[in-house]
């Protein structure tokens, strides 16, 4: 069946998921994970376990795991954050479906993740196929404008290639980029992630992989919502 969505909200059962009761146990089975994470845990095997413990429906879980990672983890990827003033002058490099989605979510009205590490995550996806929704155009000029206001040097967008409608997203940050004379470039690769990790800049993305390899990354995704999108709605499982 085709996605007709208009727009990249929250799920029907979030709001009982997702209810101030639900994210007092979602911090405290998060704390449960990180300390089974950080004595060497399989991933899945410790997900399953405190899930369980919690009797979790899989969207809780999913979240959960999104948003969890042990204490060091944690540490290493907030020792490589870089500050707002250490961008400026810079060109960032930015994981572009990661960026994007999540601000879509946030303009939409979904449940936002802000993790351990103190990225942003969404539990949106894009399963192969990227939709244009009402929240696109202002999610880019979001972060166009913050991008002025922190004086970068500019912004390469890399974009996963097997994604449907990535050349259609290129097309449209290319434009947009052209009319308001941001210095934006666009890349499609087979494997962004590879590209980001192993680039010598500072990256934009909230993707763990990435956060665990890349030499420097600034959280562009949290500074928006924070600045500019307030009535956002934050699962805070930091």
């Amino acid at each position: 069946m085709p996605d007709t969505r208009s727009h990249r909200g929250p799920d029907p059962k979030d709001a009982e998921g997702f209810a101030p009761t639900e994210v007092v146990r979602l911090r405290e089975a998060s704390d449960d994970l990180a300390w089974l994470l950080g004595r060497g845990y399989p991933e899945a095997a410790a997900l399953e376990l405190v899930g369980n413990r919690y009797r979790f429906r899989a969207r809780q879980r999913r979240a959960l795991l999104r948003s969890s990672c042990s204490l060091q983890v944690a540490q290493a990827r907030r020792e490589r954050a870089a500050r707002p003033e250490e961008v400026a002058g810079k060109l960032l490099e930015v994981d572009g479906f990661n960026l994007l989605l999540t601000l879509e979510v946030a303009l939409g009205g979904g449940v936002v993740l802000r993790g351990r590490d103190g990225a942003y995550r969404d539990l949106a996806g894009i399963h192969g196929s990227w939709r244009r929704v009402e929240e696109t155009m202002r999610a880019l000029r979001l972060i166009g404008e913050e991008g002025r206001r922190l004086s970068i040097a500019g912004m390469h967008w890399w974009l996963d290639r097997p994604v449907s409608n990535s050349g259609r997203l290129r097309g449209v940050l290319a434009e947009l980029a052209a009319s308001e004379s941001w210095a934006w470039s666009v890349e499609l690769v087979m494997n962004p992630d590879r590209a980001l990790f192993e680039s010598e800049s500072i990256v934009v993305t909230s993707d763990s992989m990435i956060l665990d390899r890349c030499r420097a990354w600034f959280n562009l995704t949290g500074r928006v919502i924070e600045r500019s999108i307030p009535n956002a709605w934050i699962v805070d499982l930091a």
